[in-house]
C-alpha cells in the first residue's frame, strides 16, 4: 500500500508541474494555479508517506 501511495504522490507532482509549466507558457493563470495546487497535494502526500516510513523503523 505504501508503494502505491508513493507512486501516486510522484504522479500528482509530475502532473501538477506539467500543468503549471503549460499554464505559464500559454499565459493561463487558472491552469498555472491548478498545477501548483496539484503539485502541493503531491508534496503533502509524499511528506506523509516519508513520516510513516520514519515511524515504521
Amino acid at each position: 500500500m505504501a508503494g502505491e501511495q508513493k507512486a501516486k504522490a510522484k504522479m500528482e507532482q509530475a502532473k501538477g508541474k506539467a500543468k503549471e509549466t503549460v499554464g505559464r507558457a500559454v499565459g493561463n493563470e487558472r491552469l498555472t494555479a491548478e498545477g501548483q495546487a496539484e503539485k502541493s497535494k503531491g508534496d503533502a502526500r509524499q511528506a506523509k508517506e516519508k513520516t510513516k516510513d520514519t515511524f515504521k523503523r
